[in-house]
């Protein structure tokens, strides 16, 4: 008798495991089969949304550092001027400062932290109450508006970071209230459908725009004084201007940068699974090496305290300076309240859109109506994620496009997104690893998103200039002002004001038409007034000649 090989002893292990799964309650409930899906199968696809989104851990944390968080010129170490100590000014916020970029640190820290528990928690009661397969996380374009346009880089804003956070949860109560009532989905389609595409367009180049720069990404470009911008990829710059000294090019973590970026385009474009964070493992690893030109730990003060945290590998970090720090007092301000209606806006699309396309995909929808299995629970808890995210110090939650990779895998069920809340659990206790991302690591990722964005560009409606012009303005000023708020407005100011004179026309003519309408009802009323006088009038008359 031929003996079973291993893999069928495996194969047919699973079967037992899978049949059992589902014939318990927790089966029933999450419908494993209803669904035509099983236990260990949910499981791979958890695993392979989890490592398609991961890099959202470091990533989001460092867009979000760059705000300066918490962090204040009071942080900042005394300047020593021959034999005394100075008070330091603002520019110590934009220098090297030891003590500011310890703060940053802790920041940081407290920002992987506050990322990973947002996404751990959103998506653990995306599949717990909505029993979908759809991963949560901070969203990104959300949170470069948040560090950039809002608080300002090292907080050089308009908002103070405590009053933007306060924001980023009246928002979220707002989103959520509004999901409760059942106007989000409506509000969502009130937008004209050709401004929601430019604005994830513009989005994807504010994002790619972003990773192209030094302070969050590969530094391939820089200022100018002459043409605004330019090529830089600089090996030094001057601190005042930003300008290269020495000839552009010349930086060696742009070049390796790079070659991260082809790395993560080469995996996507060959479907890679998990493709979007190998490149940022490869550029990481490579600059944890000590003693080279692109280490990420120099040899000074706060590159040998970053190594020394680093070696604990395993550290489970508790949030100390962004938890809480909310000043709702701020938001009576006019750019503060911009700033909420302008999270709420990108939320409405995106999230909302987000979601309606991964339902769509997954086979979720019911085809009629357009809306899906689970969509009023699921709009409660992303809306109820942000609100905690903003109380842990981070910015808005949003499903994630990266759960097509779980889909694809045949999750069909809520424990796909549980087995991605287990693994950003798991992710809390590698502090000091994801800590020690640097900036050129995480760029190429930004850019990559930026192209993946471009995609519903070709939906827009490029021959009709009453909707290309629109579209078109709200893409280019978003990274060309490096605002995405000034892309919206201006977007949806040229798009009414092309579209006024057809308004006026369409509503003098309704006008026009009830007034017809009403002049035939008096008349016919009138003439049907006189002809039942004139009857009456022949009646009595042929009564008195009997």
């Amino acid at each position: 008798m031929k003996r079973s090989s291993p893999w069928r002893k495996l194969a047919e292990a699973e079967d037992a495991v899978n049949r059992a799964v589902a014939a318990t309650r927790v089966g029933r409930y999450f419908k494993l089969e209803a669904r035509k899906s099983s236990f260990t199968k949910e499981l791979r696809a958890g695993a392979a949304t989890f490592l398609t989104m991961a890099y959202i851990i470091s990533v989001n944390a460092a867009i979000l550092t760059d705000s300066g968080g918490p962090c204040t010129v009071s942080d900042c170490t005394p300047v020593v001027v021959g034999n005394s100590t100075a008070v330091p000014g603002p520019e110590c916020t934009v220098g090297s400062n030891p003590g500011y970029e310890q703060c940053l640190g802790r920041t940081k820290s407290d920002l992987i932290v506050a990322t990973a528990v947002a996404a751990m928690a959103g998506s653990f009661a995306m599949g717990a109450l909505a029993n979908l397969p759809l991963g949560l996380a901070p969203g990104m374009g959300a949170n470069a508006y948040f560090a950039y346009n809002m608080v300002g880089f090292h907080g050089s804003g308009s908002i103070p970071y405590s009053t933007a956070l306060a924001g980023v949860m009246v928002e979220g109560i707002v989103f959520f209230i509004l999901s409760a009532v059942g106007l989000r989905s409506r509000l969502a389609r009130m937008i004209p459908r050709n401004i929601r595409l430019a604005t994830a367009v513009g989005i994807g180049l504010f994002l790619a725009f972003t990773g192209l720069q030094a302070h969050q990404g590969v530094g391939l470009v820089g200022a100018s004084p002459s043409t605004l911008v330019t090529l830089t990829a600089c090996s030094e710059t001057d601190p005042a201007t930003g300008a290269c000294l020495g000839g552009s090019m010349r930086s060696l973590t742009f070049w390796l940068g790079a070659v991260g970026f082809l790395i993560t385009a080469t995996c996507l474009a060959r479907d890679v699974k998990g493709g979007m964070i190998y490149g940022i493992v490869f550029v990481t690893v490579v600059s944890w090496i000590r003693g080279t030109a692109v280490t990420v730990f120099p040899d000074t003060a706060a590159g040998n305290a970053g190594f020394d945290y680093f070696k604990k590998v395993v550290d489970f970090h508790t949030i100390t300076t962004t938890a809480g720090r909310l000043s709702f007092g701020g938001l009576r301000h006019g750019n503060a309240l911009l700033a909420v209606f302008t999270l709420l806006y990108v939320d409405v699309l995106a999230t909302t859109g987000t979601m309606y396309s991964m339902a769509e995909y997954g086979g979720f929808t019911d085809g009629a109506g357009g809306g899906f299995d689970g969509e009023y629970r699921a709009f409660l808890v992303d809306a109820g994620s942000t609100v905690l995210s903003a109380a842990l110090g981070s910015t808005t939650v949003t499903t994630y496009v990266e759960s097509t990779a779980g889909i694809r895998e045949g999750g069909r069920t809520g424990v796909t997104a549980i087995t991605v809340a287990a693994c950003f659990l798991a992710s809390l206790f590698f502090g000091p690893v994801l800590t020690s991302v640097p900036p050129w690591a995480v760029g190429p990722s930004l850019v990559l998103v930026g192209a993946m964005m471009m995609r519903v560009a070709k939906d827009i409606e490029w021959a009709d200039m009453k909707e290309a012009i629109p579209a078109f303005v709200t893409m280019a000023l978003m990274p060309l002002t490096f605002s995405i708020a000034n892309g919206i407005i201006a977007g949806l100011g040229v798009y009414i004001a092309l579209h006024c004179y057809d308004w006026a026309r369409i509503a003098y003519l309704k006008a026009s038409k009830v007034l017809d309408e009403r002049r035939n009802q008096v008349a016919a009323s009138s003439a049907g007034e006189a002809s039942g006088i004139t009857a009456t009038t022949a009646t009595a008359a042929a009564a008195d000649e009997v």
